[in-house]
């Protein structure tokens, strides 16, 4: 049986872990190929060995596997399609068209005529390892005869509308104009530290995505110190952008992973589920308490764990509330969906975990979705119906 596991470290100043959901490629990547192996290497259904890549893009460890294609030049095409994707979403890369929106920079490479037959050429889309980044590089720039808005490219303005969706739909729990409070607090630092309040309370009012407008892949921004961090949503993007690009070429069974975001493309070759562990609380990696049959589905988790630091005995972890400027604080560990669209998945583990236990239950269900809650005593907590669609099989001590 072939399991992947996703995992949630308890806190990083604790000595034990509690996993949850991670997949096993990050811990021993062969993992997830010998799973469902023979002991020559192939595929027990098609008696060939799955292809796989591994590298770090997008800021974090990247996996593509796929089971029905020995067509290696698929891997090298997904990764070159996070690079393209990383030069639109980075927030810190300057030569990002992100970067470049956030800072009112418009790109002054070609002419309006380039723009518009770049835009055009769908043909660029199926070739991810050639001029992959030029429409990018021609957005953003500034609407003729305006002052507030900008020409952006096709995907972002296609993430930016999703996560202006889920902010409004959360009443701004969720907010993807934090940039300007997400800028002061430095997780990846070598010795992290709260930033001052004075600075926390002034980036606050502009912490807001009142008054923004989309129409097509224009963006109107009614204030200059609106900035966007599509952090907590690009990654689920992103996976779906792969998935839509390896099953156009014939992929049915494959697993994309960006940094424990996964998403399964169909079954396994022999037309079983892949298989994901819930491991059980303060035990071994290897005790394994459910495992869920996942088919064609994404699951994304959002918690406390994945980056933090502790400072005078309090943990800090990277879920931010817009409104104080401080991590929120309502008892939950993580949040686990379980979704079709990765993108989904993404927004909505961050969002439900800012609405906390009861509301983020409702917001997920009224979402369509399947979720997880993990509160700090460590109970489950499923929406309804999750074992309807979702088969859960205990395993026994």
């Amino acid at each position: 049986m072939s399991t992947i596991y996703l995992y949630l470290k308890k806190h990083l100043f604790q000595r034990r872990f509690f996993y949850l959901i991670l997949c096993t490629a990050l811990v021993c990547p062969m993992l997830l190929l010998t799973g469902c192996q023979n002991a020559t290497g192939s595929d027990t259904a098609t008696g060939k060995k799955p292809i796989s890549i591994n590298s770090i893009k997008l800021n974090t460890a990247v996996q593509i596997t796929i089971y029905d294609s020995q067509d290696k030049s698929l891997l090298d095409d997904c990764l070159a399609l996070c690079d393209k994707y990383e030069l639109i979403f980075s927030r810190t890369n300057e030569k990002s068209e992100l970067y470049k929106l956030n800072h009112r920079i418009s790109d002054s490479n070609g002419s309006d005529t380039d723009r518009s037959s770049v835009s055009s050429d769908s043909s660029l889309k199926d070739k991810p390892s050639e001029n992959q980044n030029t429409e990018a590089q021609h957005t953003p720039y500034q609407v003729n005869n305006t002052t507030d808005t900008w020409h952006i490219s096709e995907d972002l303005a296609a993430l930016l509308s999703k996560g202006l969706a889920v902010t409004r739909e959360s009443n701004g729990a969720f907010d993807i104009a934090i940039a300007p409070l997400t800028s002061l607090w430095d997780f990846t630092a070598e010795d992290p530290k709260v930033p001052d309040d004075s600075d926390i309370q002034n980036a606050l009012p502009l912490c807001s995505s009142d008054g923004i407008t989309i129409d097509g892949q224009d963006i109107s921004l009614p204030s200059d110190g609106i900035q966007f961090d599509v952090g907590a949503i690009a990654k689920g993007y992103i996976a779906d952008r792969l998935k839509d690009f390896l099953v156009k070429k014939g992929v049915d069974s494959a697993i994309i992973n960006l940094g424990g975001n996964v998403l399964c493309i169909g079954s396994k070759p022999d037309g079983t589920p892949f298989k994901v562990g819930i491991q059980k609380p303060f035990a071994d990696r290897n005790e394994t308490e459910a495992v869920m049959d996942i088919t064609g589905k994404s699951v994304v988790s959002s918690g406390i764990y994945e980056r933090c630091f502790k400072q005078d005995g309090k943990l800090y972890h990277h879920i931010l509330n817009p409104k104080t400027g401080y991590p929120y604080d309502n008892g939950l560990i993580s949040v686990t969906i379980i979704s079709d669209q990765s993108v989904d998945g993404d927004a909505l583990s961050t969002t439900c975990f800012a609405l906390g236990l009861d509301e983020g239950l409702k917001f997920a269900e009224k979402k369509g979705v399947q979720a997880v809650f993990i509160t700090e005593d460590y109970e489950l907590h499923y929406t309804n119906g999750f074992q309807d669609e979702i088969k859960v099989t205990d395993v026994e001590s």
